[in-house]
């Protein structure tokens, strides 16, 4: 009996390694199919799934509460599963380098519960060459056990965009690989049990992972271009987002606008694929231009909002400062990777310690990774400024009278990051408005 057949028939369970943004959506697909097992080692996270609570918000509590997942931190519960996916993240070290430890430190888990004919996908974003040279020989040596021979793998980049209402992991099309053509064709059936929009098979698991480093990279370069023309454009007195809208018009002009770019994949993609690229003695110009420019972008927008801060008569250090928004972007809570960090140090570098407000963050992680902690909107009073960083939908029904509020006298200056209030309504309503 095959892999998928025995899936299918739940005589062996599907397992998922890492129940995050991307893992936990898909353990809950697969178990309207097959007996799922949903293993993290996050006690706290698995006792709140287990109590039906859905702390990403990405399919909610309903769904936790009723999906048949069996959830557990308890790695031994993994050796009834035939077929692996690991999702757990891919992030960066501190010098920009990738820090393979979650996936490596996965891989041995599972290699220490791996059974006789199983298959293992990785979906963690990494560079080419990684599922094979470097978690291959993890599963090997924790296993005992031949890849090839014993047990096989595969790899199907994850598509999962937090926070995303449309575009849903069911109706975006699913790379799919294998190491030879019958494990590629296993993880094709397997996958396409819960994928509507039908999967594409990759001609080798080294193009799986390449085409998921290059879809983020192509956004980061595309999202710097942009960020450079905003600091052209404000050097000349023209508004972006007005010449944007003007050549948008053209049928093939990419609508891409300015931004922060944080989170797990756009800010962290690149970096992996530039570092494949410079031990194989090739030094990235154009990726690693576009990372220059963006990981910049707190720093620019920290240091207009102290410009515009200096056209009043209070003295820089007395200055209130709100940020509405902390998480990498809108409607989700995530906070880990964020870039409205390099804003808030790029105040305090002024003597500017700013208020922080945001409804959907996770206040938990926000503490404990950067000692952040959020206040109400009943504390955001007398300001002198106040930084739109994040465009959630909670902050998209402030007007300019209800804003007004806010603040301590007549100069009121306003940064909006994203663009969500209108231009001309703030300018003429007295503020000293700024965006990208």
């Amino acid at each position: 009996m095959s892999v998928y057949e025995s899936l299918k028939n739940r005589t062996a369970p599907l397992a998922v390694v890492g129940l995050g943004y991307v893992g936990m959506p898909i353990a809950v697909a697969f178990a309207k199919h097959v007996d799922v097992i949903g293993f993290d080692l996050n006690v706290k996270k698995i006792d709140l799934y287990k109590s039906g609570v859905d702390p990403t918000h990405e399919v909610g509590d309903e769904a936790i509460a009723a999906t048949s997942v069996s959830f557990t931190s308890d790695e031994k519960d993994l050796k009834e599963a035939l077929f692996y996916i690991v999702a757990v993240p891919t992030p960066v070290k501190d010098d920009k380098t990738p820090d393979l430890s979650p996936v490596e430190g996965a891989a041995r888990v599972v290699g220490r519960n791996l059974k006789k004919g199983s298959i293992v996908v990785f979906e963690s974003t990494v560079y080419p060459g990684v599922t094979e040279e470097v978690c291959v020989p993890i599963l090997e040596e924790e296993s005992g056990m031949k890849c090839g021979v014993d047990f096989k793998v595969g790899y199907s980049p994850e598509r999962i965009n937090p926070g995303d209402k449309v575009h849903r992991l069911e109706n975006i099309t699913k790379i799919v690989s294998g190491m030879d053509e019958e494990c590629l064709e296993q993880v094709a059936l397997v996958y396409s049990m819960i994928i509507e929009a039908g999967v594409f098979r990759a001609e080798s698991i080294k193009v799986a992972e390449a085409a998921k480093v290059i879809e983020n990279s192509q956004r980061d370069i595309n999202i710097a271009f942009m960020n450079e023309l905003s600091i052209i454009f404000n050097r000349m007195g023209i508004d972006t987002r007005a010449v944007l809208e003007a050549a948008g018009t053209k049928w093939n002009f990419l609508k891409f606008y300015p931004g922060l770019v944080g989170g797990h994949c756009i800010g962290v993609d690149p970096y992996y694929l530039t570092y494949k690229a410079e031990r194989l003695r090739y030094r990235s110009q154009v990726i690693s231009a576009g990372r220059r420019v963006n990981d910049d972008m707190g720093r620019y927008v920290a240091e207009n909002v102290v410009k515009k801060l200096l056209g009043g008569d209070k003295p820089l250090r007395e200055a209130r400062v709100a940020i509405l928004g902390f998480t990498f972007k809108e409607n989700c809570p995530d906070t880990r990777n964020t870039r409205v960090i390099d804003i808030v140090e790029e105040l305090r570098e002024y003597g500017i310690e700013p208020i922080i407000d945001d409804p959907i963050a996770d206040a938990a992680e926000a503490a404990a990774l950067y000692g952040i902690s959020f206040v109400g909107e009943s504390e955001l009073k007398d300001l002198d400024a106040v930084v739109i960083a994040v465009a959630h939908d909670a902050f998209k029904d402030y007007t300019p009278e209800k804003l007004a509020s806010m603040y301590a006298g007549d100069y009121r200056v306003l940064a909006d990051i994203k663009g969500i209030l209108d231009r001309k309504s703030c300018e003429k309503a007295g503020y000293v408005y700024w965006r990208l």
